[in-house]
């Protein structure tokens, strides 16, 4: 995939097998509108077919938000429609039959456009709300110390239902439970966010690229096959029972052992190759 010019997002190619993607909105803390919501699809995507590409780092421009959730001034800013009739184009909401809703957050997450690859998230800032669609997929989450997560919906007469069932199996249920109900009466910061499991590592902000980084070149110099086969068989785990994941992971295996790199694996470790570990 040849490097892209986009409005709303950028993509950033590196030489070692590494890409950042950034929310790049920071005038509305890197709120997603339709056009990044199509960008973000495209991006996700054609890094499918990038076989130079192992491991993505995705983050928001700017220093006070990884993103806030959807444009509401956009999306829902001419009124939202109570009897489904009129709906601005690209927008939010209900069509005639209840049982059709058109969800802005549609893919804008790396799984939802069956992207395997590995994806780290460093959030620099609030994450709240529709950022929680990006969140729930990502690999890993690597945030700096002031970034806090939240979920406004109730606070505006909204219910949270995609949101939260996106990052539910990353946080105790009485955690994100508390989440949605307080919306914008409580912030979670990164300190707890680290607590309760959903964030891995939690860095100063002046070092928070350095630690994704470090990260996103550790896991790109491993052979792509491997590691996007951890990805796959770890999500696919959390969606079956432990047998059912058991069972499926011969499959997997089978599919995933590349024996061109299970024998320069081989030749390392003979060879007494080792890597220092960084502790954390």
């Amino acid at each position: 995939m040849a490097d892209r010019d986009y409005e709303m997002i950028t993509f950033e190619r590196q030489d070692n097998g590494v890409a950042w993607v950034t929310l790049n909105r920071p005038q509305v803390h890197n709120a997603f509108n339709i056009q990044m919501r199509n960008e973000l699809k495209d991006c996700w995507r054609s890094l499918r077919y990038d076989d130079e590409v192992r491991c993505v780092v995705l983050t928001g421009a700017g220093e006070r938000a990884f993103c806030s959730g959807i444009d509401r001034m956009e999306t829902m800013g001419d009124g939202y429609p109570a009897d489904g009739a009129a709906k601005k184009e690209g927008g939010t909401g209900f069509a005639k039959s209840p049982w059709m809703f058109d969800d802005p957050g549609d893919e804008i997450g790396p799984k939802s456009c069956d992207l395997w690859k590995p994806v780290i998230a460093a959030v620099n800032g609030i994450a709240c709300g529709g950022a929680f669609y990006m969140l729930g997929e990502v690999e890993f989450i690597i945030a700096a110390e002031h970034a806090t997560f939240f979920d406004p919906h109730v606070t505006y007469g909204m219910t949270p239902v995609f949101e939260p069932i996106h990052v539910m199996q990353k946080m105790p249920f009485h955690e994100i439970m508390r989440i949605s109900l307080l919306g914008n009466h409580e912030r979670m910061s990164a300190q707890r966010a680290h607590e309760i499991g959903f964030v891995s590592e939690v860095a100063p902000l002046a070092e928070l690229r350095e630690r994704a980084q470090w990260a996103a070149d550790a896991i790109a110099s491993a052979p792509a096959l491997a590691t996007a086969g951890a990805v796959r068989a770890l999500w696919m785990a959390l969606e079956l029972s432990r047998k059912q994941a058991l069972d499926m992971g011969f499959s997997l295996i089978r599919i995933g052992s590349d024996p061109a790199s299970i024998s320069e694996g081989q030749e390392k470790f003979a060879g007494g190759q080792r890597i220092e570990p960084r502790i954390r």
